[in-house]
């Protein structure tokens, strides 16, 4: 499964440099230089390699130069670009409260009395926070559900179950 670890967002400059929304736990590891980044448009199966030249932060963002990417035409026409990387390449994680997106996809939703709520369907990353996107058992609409400790206490891989105990009214669909 391929999972996201970068997007194009822009062009910084005339030289090439572009402008990456990260979305990764590890942007020194992978967007590092030396690195080969697989690159894709969304909606497109297409990929190719991009080798880091450099990275570095400026007022928040992460700006990378890639080799074959020289000036600004080339950088705006990568916009939207995804980096991804394929989930086998990534080891186990070593927290017990963090977990890679596609762990918790397809997890069943409950209450903590086991009143079936839904599944994952998609982690959502906002300014915000984190939500998990949940599909519900009974109508199929989609439930947002904010990932924090207080709403979801419990999260079991090994038993593919996410447990809530969501502040009322929540859940309500109006």
């Amino acid at each position: 499964m391929e999972l996201v670890v970068g997007r194009v967002a822009k062009s910084h400059g005339v030289r090439g440099e572009l402008v990456v929304d990260v979305r990764t736990d590890e942007p020194d590891v992978r967007f590092a230089p030396g690195t080969t980044l697989r690159g894709r448009m969304p909606k497109s199966s297409a990929t190719r390699d991009y080798t880091v030249k450099s990275a570095r932060e400026h007022s928040g963002r992460l700006l990378v130069f890639v080799d074959g990417v020289d000036d600004r035409t080339a950088a705006d026409a990568l916009r939207g670009t995804l980096f991804v990387v394929d989930s086998d390449s990534l080891p186990p994680s070593q927290d017990d409260d963090a977990f890679y997106d596609h762990e918790l996809e397809g997890l069943r939703v409950e209450f903590a009395d086991g009143t079936a709520v839904g599944t994952v369907t998609e982690v959502l990353h906002s300014a915000a926070g984190e939500l998990l996107s949940v599909r519900a058992a009974d109508d199929g609409r989609e439930i947002l559900i904010p990932f924090v400790t207080a709403i979801v206490p419990t999260v079991s891989l090994a038993d593919g179950l996410v447990v809530i105990t969501p502040p009322e009214g929540l859940l309500d669909p109006e």
